[in-house]
């Protein structure tokens, strides 16, 4: 049964697979997020009668997260470090794992890491996936 009421954002993970099947969480994430856009091409003329027209562009969505630095986890820094260095392109999920609940789903590549450790505090990381292809919506069954 689909989660209703107010969401608790601790339901909804991202998960990343490099074969499509296998999902693993990133491990340790305090907060993930996702983008999704439209770019709008201006499309004006001397026919547009001085009010600016655009037309509907490109798709595109971008899933963000930020964690804390585990070596043990399933998918740590160093394996989404590799994602870069790889140029591996990697099959993302966004959502809860509750029956009738939506889920969005792309693949796409690892744009950027960042890897920080200030004194005295626990080390963290923070990235970005840039989606290539359609998007994928669907509920959890």
């Amino acid at each position: 049964m689909a989660s209703t009421g107010l969401m608790n954002g601790t339901l909804i993970v991202l998960s990343v697979s490099t074969d499509g099947s296998t999902y693993n969480t990133i491990g340790h994430a305090t907060s993930s997020s996702i983008s999704y856009s439209l770019d709008t091409p201006d499309a004006t003329s001397k026919d547009s009668g001085g009010y600016r027209e655009i037309i509907a562009g490109v798709r595109s969505l971008d899933f963000s997260f930020d964690g804390f630095v585990a070596y043990d986890d399933t998918v740590d820094v160093d394996t989404l470090l590799g994602y870069i260095d790889g140029r591996t392109k990697i099959h993302c999920k966004f959502g809860t794992a509750v029956s009738g609940d939506t889920v969005y789903s792309c693949q796409g590549f690892l744009t950027s890491i960042d890897y920080t450790a200030d004194s005295e505090s626990p080390v963290t990381y923070s990235g970005t996936f840039s989606s290539t292809g359609s998007v994928t919506t669907a509920t959890n069954s």
